[in-house]
């Protein structure tokens, strides 16, 4: 079994793939059911089943091609069943191109990795 560090940093890089491949509903395993997004303009998405029609709504717009989340640390709670994630976020569109920090809260629940809580702010 790999390290919580390592568990969460792969993870990441599969939800950025299934991101650039639009693959919405493949997200869906990645978040607890009552998952809280905040959004990088500050909007709340609140649930699984939003947090998985707002990517099939971003999916559906011909200018978006993908969200990057780029891992900086990952810092684990001492009994070993919650860990902050954070790190930079990229969103490329057709014209234009968003960034700025993010802020995850992953729970381990029976030995998988998900994600309770995510941040968002844009910086750019």
């Amino acid at each position: 079994m790999p390290a919580p560090d390592d568990a969460i940093r792969a993870r990441r890089r599969l939800t950025n793939k299934l991101i650039a491949a639009h693959e919405a509903e493949r997200l869906r395993p990645f978040f607890l059911a009552d998952v809280t997004l905040i959004v990088g303009d500050g909007g709340l998405i609140l649930g699984v089943d939003a947090v998985i029609a707002a990517f099939a709504a971003q999916f559906a717009d011909p200018d978006f091609k993908t969200y990057i989340r780029e891992t900086e640390t990952v810092r684990l709670d001492a009994e070993g069943a919650r860990a902050a994630e954070a790190g930079r976020w990229t969103g490329l569109y057709a014209d234009a191109e968003l960034s700025g920090t993010y802020l995850a809260t992953w729970r381990n629940v029976r030995g998988q990795w998900a994600i309770e809580n995510e941040l968002y702010v844009t910086l750019s």
